[in-house]
């Protein structure tokens, strides 16, 4: 017995060993990560060269190092857990979930400047931190604000290419013609065009990417006008950030959903670089495609029910739970019976599960937060929280599920019809503003770091059998 209590307070203390390493590595890295007094583009031609340094050294002397082992699960897959793409701003930790540049969502929250202190990080200080490492300060972020205020100017014909849809067609279908609307005006197919040093493609990819990130709110905005408030448009308030001018422009003016508006777009804005619009927006831009053209495709992506629309079909999903009891105070037992039921037609509960994530998605907790100290006696929450208590247990029972937990969609759609975006079919919109912020500074990157057309190898069927009977 002593022998076992021995192990145990072993493995106690190592994992009291490994926390505090992790803790002082944490402190380490956000030590150096504080930002200049240089404005955004400044900071970045600082950056580059050595950025470029550091990809030129890995190429060279360790060009033939190997990252892993294909497989033919991997193949057949959809190239799942493939480690083959560089991207820059975030990665996802089975077990720890996204860290941007380092740096949790609870670092974020703590470090990276609000509106006040104590606030939701802006979503310029989430654009400054992916595209620089580094964590700005309040007046570079106000800075930054009024940088994309400038920018923000969306010309006539925009609005006039997304008048000519149906007001009947999805919203994800009008924003990403607004987008491509807004391609007329490539900085980087222009100056491309004119023979432009590939040294100094990154030049116009900024300029094009944050055009384009300054100007998707009033598009967004203009969609949703369009489509549930009678065309009635909310010109922009020059006097807010980013993220509370969406929300304004949408017809929101509640502080609290204004902050909200603040954190969704941060914990939304990147997921590294395998995710299907983050992925097909590099994919398309390493041909040069310009960020209008890349990001168009990023948005198409998005509107797929496996990625982006997932969070309107979680409320939808929701709603008819409410309607199939006639209320949201639904007893544990009952709902139980009704997840067992759902599962047992052949139908998933959406919200849960992740391709990654092995433990409750930290943006899901972080949501869960601003909604225990905002709307904690909302019925719709309250519905939500018990959602996560008991769908886990079932969904580990029968054991079909790597992962069992809650993400990012099973909570959004319920803070957003709280505060009255109630138009679950518009939410994907709010997602591809978001993502904008993830990917526009990797394609920066991309073009900084001279990355080349993206060419994986294909097999056919018969080769793949071939090689399996010859292993076999």
């Amino acid at each position: 017995m002593s022998f076992f209590r021995s192990i145990s307070a072993l493995s106690k203390l190592r994992s009291r060993v490994t926390q505090q390493s992790s803790l002082a590595n944490s402190v380490r890295l956000l030590q150096t990560q504080t930002s200049s007094n240089l404005d955004l583009q400044s900071e970045l031609r600082e950056l580059i060269p050595e950025y470029q340094e550091r990809v030129k050294k890995l190429k060279t002397d360790y060009g033939k190092v190997e990252l892993g082992n294909i497989t033919v699960d991997m193949v057949l897959g959809g190239m799942r857990g493939m480690t083959a793409l560089l991207w820059l701003g975030s990665a996802v930790d089975p077990e720890e979930g996204i860290r941007f540049r380092g740096m949790t969502i609870p670092d974020c929250q703590k470090l990276l400047p609000g509106v006040k202190p104590g606030g939701e990080p802006l979503p310029e200080a989430i654009l400054w931190l992916l595209l620089t490492g580094k964590i700005p300060s309040k007046e570079q972020v106000d800075s930054l604000s009024q940088e994309l205020q400038t920018r923000a100017t969306v010309p006539d014909y925009v609005f006039k290419a997304i008048d000519a849809l149906p007001v009947s067609a999805h919203p994800m279908t009008q924003f990403t013609t607004g987008v491509m609307a807004l391609q007329v005006q490539s900085e980087f197919q222009k100056q491309h065009q004119s023979g432009l040093a590939k040294a100094r493609y990154w030049e116009p990819t900024y300029e094009d990417s944050m055009n384009l990130i300054a100007r998707l709110p009033a598009v967004a905005a203009y969609v949703y006008r369009r489509i549930f408030k009678d065309g009635k448009i909310i010109p922009r308030d020059e006097s807010l950030d980013y993220g509370g001018n969406y929300a304004h422009m949408l017809g929101f003016d509640d502080p609290q959903m204004l902050e909200f508006m603040r954190l969704y777009i941060t914990i939304h804005s990147d997921h590294e670089g395998g995710n299907v619009s983050s992925h097909t927006a590099h994919l398309v831009s390493t041909p040069l495609a310009d960020p209008y053209l890349a990001f168009a495709a990023a948005l198409n992506g998005l509107a797929g029910p496996l990625h982006g629309l997932a969070n309107q079909e979680v409320l939808r999903w929701i709603r008819s739970v409410v309607a199939e009891f006639g209320t949201p105070h639904i007893s544990t037992e009952e709902l139980k019976e009704y997840i067992h039921k759902t599962l047992n037609s052949g139908q998933v509960v959406p919200g849960y599960g992740h391709g990654v994530l092995r433990k409750t998605d930290p943006r899901y907790t972080c949501q869960r937060e601003f909604a225990l100290k905002h709307l904690p006696d909302d019925p719709y929450f309250q519905l939500v929280s018990k959602l996560k208590e008991v769908v886990p247990p079932i969904l580990l029972q029968l054991g079909k599920v790597k992962n069992p937990w809650p993400n990012v969609d099973a909570h959004s759609g319920v803070l957003l019809n709280y505060y009255g975006l109630t138009e679950e079919n518009y939410y994907t919109v709010l997602f591809g503003v978001s993502r904008s912020i993830g990917v526009g500074p990797q394609l920066i990157w991309d073009r900084a770091l001279g990355l080349p057309l993206e060419r994986p190898k294909s097999i056919t069927l018969e080769k793949l059998e071939a090689i399996c009977e010859k292993a076999a």
